[in-house]
């Protein structure tokens, strides 16, 4: 194809592509004005319908409102329906059903709590007037039926109730009195029934039924949101300390002065302290714990009352029981009551942690002090007692001598007192400690050595009374062996050492060795053979041989040693000398130089005698009977004993 052809092809459609666009500009143009007119026509319309629109929305939030109304209607009846119920409930009283009766007050408070909280409703202020009255005389009904409750199942513990809920080795015996702490063994509680007592159980004693506790509790509760704490409070104190003090009395417990403690015998007394004793445990680790633990379990929740409730329920009981303990404690010393002091003092040292525990809290400090303040009031007696004791020993001035020389009271007293004392070894040491942070051992130690020497300074004043020195010395030797001899066999020689035991046995020793020279010496004086004779005929050869000498002397040594001899026999005879081996020691010391010298005598000088006239009135004993007669030393014989 040629180029003219071509450009006639591109004109061609050149003007197909201008009428196109032509014909599109104009049907746009149309489109628009169609458009526009669509606009005009839908404003027209919305103006139409706009009343239309509002009317409808109204109608839709005039439902809405009824709706709420409706349903705020129905909460307020469903409210009022629930307080019609709650008020039948709370009419008929708590006797028929308590716990329904407790929920209808929980009811009327929430109630209560609504209509407070819709005070625009028209009849709010008389509803929840109506609601309060109720309330109040619910509460009021209340108290009553917390009171009646408690009251009713609130019964004194017996005492038998009470021993059944200790360890075995604390119950009483058949006999019905409690058990000593002597009873098993002399050994104290500290020594004895402190380490049996570690791991003893103690059964709680039921004061009041399990069942009923959860009711006084939602009592308690119920009284104290209503904001009658006070009232709460007085009703469980009068009430539980009330029989609280019954169940202590039931024990035996009794409020005594100091004045009435020194009008007591002592037997009576001391058996009061041990029962005292036996109270104390049973009022702390039993009634005072059950009444703590019942305090906590009803007032649970309600904690500005719980402690308070609890200090004002023991008060009385607490101070009943101290009382006792404080008029010992300030009642005349005398040292038998050391050890009961010992006694009470341990006690309260035992006790002292669950005191401490039960009464712990703000409300409770004064009886917390005063348990404390009788502690350190028994320890300082028991010191003062202790000190007492030992200046007593020394300046006892007992004017009575055993005429016998034997062990003396005082001895045997002070004896059986250390023995008893070191039963008590570790309650002593505590005692110590009170006072003084030395070492307790040493202390324990050198009270004891005082003691000791307090002992033999008053017994080398007593043995003076005697007008005869062998009996002195027989007295000393008797008194000192006894005290070696119990020291020995006591846990005192562990404290004094056995250096105290030696040098004391020398002791016993260089008084037996005086008492054989006091006693012995003027006798063998008769049969030595350089002694001079009373008789006329002068003295005896030195070499023994008869000549030169005098048949007369020989006879006046023979009749002076046999006055002496019968006059020792008859005298000594009736002294004693309690301990078997000392008294045969002695015996035999005295026979080994008195038998050999009248045999070697009578060997020499008998021949001259028995060649004459009468020689039994001279020559009256046989060292055999010497021998026998011997046995009969120290015996204690009375006179008319001797004549058999």
């Amino acid at each position: 194809m040629g180029v003219p052809q071509t450009m006639e092809a591109l004109r061609e459609r050149a003007d197909f592509i201008k009428e196109s666009l032509q014909k599109s500009q104009i049907i746009t143009d149309n489109m628009a004005a169609i458009l526009g007119s669509f606009d005009h026509r839908l404003s027209a319309l919305e103006t139409a319908m706009r009343p239309t629109q509002i009317r409808t929305h109204s109608i839709r939030r005039a439902h809405e409102n009824i709706d709420k109304t409706l349903k705020a209607a129905e909460v307020i009846l469903s409210q009022f329906d629930l307080t019609r119920k709650a008020e039948a409930k709370i009419l008929r009283g708590p006797h028929e059903d308590l716990e329904s009766y407790l929920e209808a007050i929980d009811q009327l408070r929430s109630n209560v709590k609504f209509f407070s909280s819709n005070k625009s409703f028209k009849s709010s202020d008389g509803v929840l007037n109506h609601a309060n009255q109720l309330l109040a005389k619910a509460i009021s009904k209340l108290e009553e039926e917390f009171r009646q409750l408690l009251t009713n199942y609130s019964k004194p513990v017996e005492p038998d109730r009470l021993f059944e809920c200790l360890p075995n080795s604390l119950r009483p015996s058949s006999s019905g009195s409690p058990r000593k702490h002597g009873d098993d063994n002399s050994k104290s509680p500290a020594e004895h029934q402190g380490k049996s007592l570690e791991n003893a159980v103690y059964t709680l004693p039921t004061l009041i039924p399990p069942r009923v506790i959860p009711l006084l509790h939602d009592l308690a509760q119920q009284m104290a949101q209503a904001g009658h704490q006070q009232q709460l409070f007085r009703i469980y104190r009068d009430t539980r300390a009330s029989v609280l003090e019954q169940s202590v009395r039931k024990l035996g417990v009794e409020r005594l002065s100091k004045d009435d403690v020194q009008k007591m015998q002592w037997e009576v007394l001391e058996a009061k302290i041990g029962n005292w004793i036996h109270y104390m445990r049973i009022a702390v680790k039993l009634l005072f714990a059950g009444e703590k633990k019942l305090c906590d379990q009803i007032l649970d929740g309600v904690d500005s009352l719980r402690d308070q409730c609890f200090a004002e329920v023991t008060v009385n009981s607490v101070s009943v029981l101290l009382s006792f303990g404080e008029a010992i404690a300030k009642s005349k010393r005398s040292p038998e009551k050391l050890f009961v002091l010992l006694d009470m003092y341990e006690i309260m040292r035992e006790l002292h942690s669950e005191i401490e525990l039960l009464f712990g809290s703000k409300a409770c400090i004064e009886m917390r002090d005063s348990a404390l303040s009788l502690t350190k009031r028994l320890a300082q007696t028991a010191q003062e007692t202790f000190c007492d004791f030992e200046e007593a020993v020394e300046k006892d001035a007992t004017k009575t001598a055993v005429l016998d020389g034997t062990v003396h009271p005082l001895t045997s007293y002070v004896i059986n007192y250390v023995k008893f004392l070191f039963d008590y070894q570790s309650t002593l040491k505590q005692l110590f400690q009170e006072f003084d942070a030395s070492d307790p051992d040493s202390q324990l130690t050198s009270v004891t050595t005082r003691i000791m020497q307090a002992i033999q300074n008053n017994l080398d004043g007593k043995s003076k009374q005697y007008k005869d020195p062998a009996l002195t010395q027989l007295f000393l030797m008797n008194n000192i062996h006894y005290i070696v001899r119990s020291v020995r066999r006591s846990e005192a020689k562990d404290l004094l050492g056995d250096d105290w035991v030696q040098i004391h046995r020398r002791i016993v020793q260089q008084h037996a060795n005086q008492y054989k020279r006091v006693s012995w010496a003027k006798i063998l004086q008769c049969l030595s053979v350089q002694g001079g004779g009373s008789g006329s005929g002068g003295g005896i050869g030195g070499d023994g041989s008869a000549s030169g000498i005098s048949r007369a002397a020989v006879k006046d040594r023979f009749k002076t040693f046999n006055v002496q001899f019968e006059e020792l026999h008859q005298r000594q005879s009736q002294w004693t000398v309690p301990d078997c081996e000392l008294r045969e020691s002695l015996r035999l010391a005295v026979a080994e130089i008195l038998l050999p010298a009248y045999r070697s005598f009578q060997k020499r000088f008998g021949p001259m005698i028995e060649n004459g006239k009468n020689p039994q009135k001279y020559i009256r004993y046989s060292p055999e009977d010497l021998d026998h007669m011997m046995n009969e030393f120290f015996e204690g014989k009375t006179w008319n004993e001797q004549k058999r």
